[in-house]
């Protein structure tokens, strides 16, 4: 190899080095963000997460104002009502299930319960939450528990339902989507986990 081809492949090498280094940066944030919401959410009892995190009684009753957990998941900024959480896990591999929808990642094994995973971004049409990052949101719905895969947590929100609106005829027909709500800057997709979870197993 010439002395050009050398010092050609080092700048190559060193450009590439500087075009990932900022991934790799964002990448360590969102995972120290992710760790830090589940510590947040495990810190207490359920009952106990109100005060934990830090929330004000100013809003009225649970009723008048849900909290909601605020994550995304195909490029989309997703939330769920948190009473509808029993636990948030990091993401792991998942035990394919053959001739499931692709939507579905597989079956995991939690202190010995087995649990179906759901990729909420391919659920919502989007690309697929990778197995190495992210967070799956055990959800329930009367006894049946599901794991949603996604790809970042973002905030917990206490937010008074009647700044929830309706959502759009697409949301609608799929059943997914029960409300849009703006969030900051964001407008935000509230999920409907209990049909979510209704329907993981179909």
């Amino acid at each position: 190899m010439t002395s050009d081809s050398s010092n050609a492949t080092a700048d190559a090498i060193q450009d590439g080095v500087r075009e990932t280094a900022p991934e790799a940066a964002d990448q360590t944030a969102r995972d120290a963000r992710n760790d830090a919401m589940r510590d947040a959410l495990h810190a207490t009892e359920r009952a106990e997460s109100e005060e934990a995190l830090g929330f004000e009684h100013t809003l009225g009753s649970s009723a008048d104002a849900p909290r909601l957990l605020v994550f995304t998941a195909a490029g989309r900024t997703c939330a769920c009502e948190l009473s509808a959480i029993r636990e948030i896990i990091p993401n792991r591999r998942a035990t394919p299930l053959p001739g499931a929808p692709a939507f579905v990642t597989g079956l995991i094994n939690l202190r010995g319960a087995i649990i179906t995973v759901l990729d909420l971004g391919v659920r919502l049409g989007g690309a697929a939450v990778p197995s190495t990052r992210g967070s799956i949101i055990l959800a329930e719905s009367g006894s049946k528990v599901v794991g949603l895969g996604v790809d970042e947590l973002r905030d917990v929100q206490r937010v008074p339902r009647s700044a929830i609106g309706p959502p759009d005829d697409a949301g609608r027909a799929d059943g997914l989507v029960c409300g849009v709500l703006r969030i900051g800057g964001d407008v935000v997709v509230l999920l409907d986990v209990a049909q979510i979870v209704a329907h993981a197993l179909l």
